[in-house]
């Protein structure tokens, strides 16, 4: 599994990052929702190269779009020269960072060594494994395997106070539930902390991204430090990405936007960005993308004045569609919505992105010799038979874009490659059919 990221566009420098501007450049492109102290990670960010890291944790078997946002700040601290270590937890994945509502679902040891190895193949693609800087993967499995309970009690417990933890967020939101909170994601928090202690002593990490709703644990592992260790090092959180009604896009919310290609197709992947609302695209595009700031000001402009042509969600669309699934797929995605509405030969299209995009739309499974008038009633496109009967009678009844007319009309012999065909009522409301 794991998504296959373009290359050529990884290796595009064209916001031009510098040692001087990349905690400027970071900050305008709105990636700091919070930090440590801000001066000092200017300086530092402008200095020496230095090594930073962030976690991603097994808990499926794919990143999501919240990890995208990660993966895209790691992408552009590297590309100012500076060191990341991606970690994927082999330990933590087996615990699970504490949820606003309730416990985690615990999986197998067997399937998370899976996920990591997915995991891991993903985050390398977003990560230039070549030259001074090169992305160096690391598992916590490694130091926490052979730990025994009464070592961590010993060596790394003794740093934490238990009222301290409890005032952590994620934490007291679970105190503050009917479903309360287990030791075991309670000590999440140590775990982490942990891991950057292990990396500050084992690589000179001196700085962990994350999303700004794990600042706990982020804070977990720069307390740790300081006092194991007597040395300051800092922590950056990034904004959650939400929906328009404000609610946060992931896994545990049900509703993520996958990077693996069998999880998300790089059809819905497209039409996801290609339908991002006027008020988000121009934050989208500075954080998913790597066009320059006077390009993201030009697109800016042109929502202002052109809305209606939607050319920074095309561009987005574009962009981040390339950057995760390659420019084929991206090619094969634009083409499939332009022949779904009229603008492209279906039978052109490869079996798979058709058969992606029609599992995005209303559809049913049919047998060949269905009606087209009983199709317009099973995939809801009309409401009942007769307004079936009448919708082909006014002429705005399309199937495989040519119109229907006999209301006698059956699938049978419409039928593209892969048994599917595409029923459309009017311009723009269409339904997919899978023929058994």
């Amino acid at each position: 599994m794991g998504s296959v990221s373009d290359p050529a566009i990884l290796a595009q420098q064209a916001n031009d990052l510098t040692f001087d501007d990349v905690w400027e450049e970071i900050s305008w492109r709105g990636l700091v929702q919070v930090s440590t102290d801000p001066t000092d990670l200017r300086e530092l960010l402008a200095g020496e190269p230095i090594t930073f890291y962030c976690g991603f944790d097994p808990t499926a078997p794919s990143l999501h779009l919240g990890n995208l946002v990660q993966l895209l700040l790691m992408r552009r601290l590297q590309l100012a020269g500076h060191h990341p270590l991606g970690l994927v937890g082999g330990s933590t994945g087996l615990i699970g960072d504490p949820r606003p509502t309730a416990e985690r679902t615990l999986n197998t040891k067997d399937v998370v060594a899976q996920w990591v190895g997915y995991l891991q193949a993903q985050v390398s693609r977003f990560l230039s494994g070549e030259g001074d800087n090169a992305v160096t993967l690391v598992n916590n499995l490694d130091w926490t395997a052979p730990l025994s309970a009464i070592d961590f009690l010993r060596d790394i417990g003794k740093y934490y106070r238990v009222g301290t933890m409890l005032k952590k967020d994620a934490v007291s939101a679970r105190l503050n539930s009917d479903a309360g909170i287990s030791y075991t994601e309670f000590s999440y928090q140590v775990l982490q902390g942990m891991d950057f202690l292990e990396l500050y002593r084992s690589h000179g990490c001196v700085l962990q991204t994350g999303g700004s709703d794990q600042w706990g644990n982020l804070t977990s592992g720069t307390d740790l430090i300081h006092k194991a260790e007597g040395e300051s090092v800092h922590a950056i959180g990034t904004p959650l990405i939400t929906n328009s009604d404000g609610t946060k896009f992931g896994k545990s919310e049900g509703n993520a936007v996958w990077l693996d290609p069998t999880l998300t197709s790089p059809y819905a992947f497209y039409q996801f960005w290609l339908n991002t609302d006027d008020a988000d695209v121009i934050s989208r595009l500075k954080v998913f993308t790597f066009l320059t700031r006077a390009e993201i000001e030009e697109l800016e402009a042109a929502v202002a004045t052109e809305p209606f042509k939607r050319l920074a969600q095309r561009t987005l669309a574009v962009a981040v569609t390339g950057l995760v699934h390659g420019r084929a797929a991206t090619e094969a995605a634009i083409q499939a919505a332009h022949a779904l509405f009229g603008q492209g030969d279906l039978a052109d299209l490869d079996e798979a992105t058709l058969e992606a995009a029609l599992r995005e739309l209303p559809n049913t499974t049919t047998a060949p010799h269905a009606t087209v008038v009983q199709l317009l009633v099973d995939t809801g496109l009309t409401a009942s038979l007769s307004e079936a009967r009448r919708a082909i009678s006014q002429g705005g009844v399309y199937l495989n874009n040519v119109k229907v007319s006999d209301e006698a009309e059956t699938i049978e012999n419409a039928v593209l490659p892969g048994g599917v065909a595409v029923l459309r009522r009017g311009k723009k409301t269409l339904a997919g059919v899978f023929v058994q």
